[in-house]
């Protein structure tokens, strides 16, 4: 990682309203811990996680939440949902049924889908993605009913194989439209759309549908670890033009909460409150003059 940034005891100013940290920014932290962090870096929305919330069971989680007088701008993460009929496929229907449950007990409007990748030993990409289509209209009711978003995240075409078969806005929106944006939306993840060409049109085609479920921010650099799912930065240490992506994404209309997302093991190695105040900081530099 580079250090072009301010330090963050350098930044004075209170951090911009729509930042959101996203709980696995600081993924060693319990819930309670991760809840406290960000309510004294004056930050006001946190992306929560289902294995956290888990651990210390729903209930606990909606009070904790509930106590520390935050927003929660989403949920990760439900999908995995690309595997033919039979009972794996009915045991990831069920768990997502019980992700738009957790997501609405925690007042988040977004349930993030991640589809999954490739069933083993298939080489078909159009059947597991029609099968992503075809489990969210199973879900869709149940959704709508309970008011919650599911929003669809496209990620680099690195992880197709084992973890999204949908790689592009575009894909996602194809999926997105034959629901409506009532109950199907898509995320907006910087690092994983900044190097698609047909961006510009992809993010004013979910704008102009009211599709943008959430925006999702955080750094590509290389060289790439080994392990590439490790291989976010905070903003500005990489080469993500964030001037110009949220742009469009303010153009479209969004006015939600921006989650910093980063998965990176160095940081995951940095006390949990340093981690905080440097996504302020970066965030106050490099993305919020944008928004």
């Amino acid at each position: 990682m580079t250090d072009t940034l301010p330090a963050a005891a350098a930044v004075t100013t209170a951090p911009h309203p729509r930042l959101s940290l996203n709980q696995a920014t600081i993924k060693y932290a319990d819930l309670a811990t991760a809840l406290r962090l960000t309510a004294d870096a004056g930050v006001s929305s946190i992306g929560l996680w289902r294995e956290p919330v888990a651990e210390v069971g729903l209930e606990t989680a909606v009070r904790l939440v509930a106590d520390s007088g935050l927003r929660v701008s989403s949920l990760c993460r439900g999908g995995f949902i690309t595997v033919p009929e039979g009972p794996a496929r009915r045991a990831a229907i069920d768990d997502n049924r019980r992700a738009i449950n957790e997501t609405a007990a925690l007042g988040a409007p977004t349930l993030v889908l991640v589809a999954g990748g490739l069933p083993a030993g298939s080489r078909d990409l159009i059947g597991a993605r029609d099968r992503v289509r075809d489990a969210i209209g199973e879900l869709a009711g149940e959704a709508r009913a309970a008011g919650v978003t599911l929003a669809i995240e496209p990620l680099h075409p690195m992880y197709a194989s084992d973890r999204a078969v949908i790689s592009t806005l575009g894909q996602a929106l194809d999926i997105a439209e034959q629901f409506g944006a009532d109950v199907v939306g898509v995320v907006v993840d910087t690092f994983h759309v900044w190097w698609d060409p047909a961006l510009a049109a992809q993010v004013a085609r979910a704008g102009a549908g009211g599709y943008i479920a959430s925006y999702q921010v955080c750094d590509w650099a290389t060289p790439l670890p080994t392990d590439v799912l490790l291989a976010r930065h905070y903003p500005g240490d990489g080469v993500i033009d964030f001037a110009a992506v949220s742009a469009l994404v303010q153009a479209a209309g969004y006015t939600g909460d921006v989650e910093v997302e980063i998965f990176n093991q160095a940081i995951w190695d940095t006390p949990a409150a340093d981690v905080v105040a440097r996504t302020v900081a970066s965030f106050t530099a490099t993305v919020a003059p944008h928004l």
